[in-house]
């Protein structure tokens, strides 16, 4: 586990157990301190998705308060579940990805959904989907996906599809 998974894991274990939000430790990176960016933490137990909430731009101070903000949210506001309970804990893997920049695509063939996360975007509606996403296996899903996360009709509405890289920290 690195400083990325273990901050999202201790922010989550801390609240569970005692019902304080995490300072920010010392001795962590320092990229996790000076940088900012979007960040997404994704749970899951038994091989299930149990909470997945993420930003698309950095909304905090840094991306160490975006983990501990977003591993929160995953844990306790994900409206798909219920909020995660303390004995969940110990069979929950986590993941964190920390999102590049996002592109706009000319065409789909700059697609991959392997290495490229997308966003669909119609006017102020946004959906976004990750890349390299288990049970996920065509770029025309990845889009389907993202609209529908989005509001947004990909048989109706005219959309945008940017693409971003991630780095995955499991």
């Amino acid at each position: 586990m690195d400083s990325y998974t273990k901050l999202a894991k201790d922010t989550i274990e801390q609240y569970l157990t005692s019902g304080k939000i995490l300072a920010v430790p010392e001795g962590l990176p320092k990229e996790m301190l000076l940088d900012k960016a979007g960040v997404f933490v994704s749970l899951h137990r038994q091989g299930q998705l149990r909470g997945c909430i993420g930003t698309l731009q950095a909304t905090t101070a840094n991306i160490a308060t975006e983990i501990i903000q977003n591993a929160l949210s995953a844990a306790l506001e994900d409206p798909r579940f219920n909020p995660l309970q303390k004995q969940e804990l110990a069979d929950l893997e986590i993941s964190v990805d920390i999102l590049n920049p996002a592109a706009l695509i000319k065409n789909r063939q700059e697609l991959n959904l392997k290495k490229f996360g997308i966003i669909c975007q119609s006017g102020y509606k946004k959906g976004l989907l990750l890349p390299d996403i288990d049970g996920v296996d065509s770029i025309d899903e990845q889009i389907d996906i993202a609209c529908q996360k989005g509001g947004i009709d990909p048989l109706k509405d005219k959309f945008d599809i940017y693409k971003f890289t991630v780095t995955r920290h499991e």
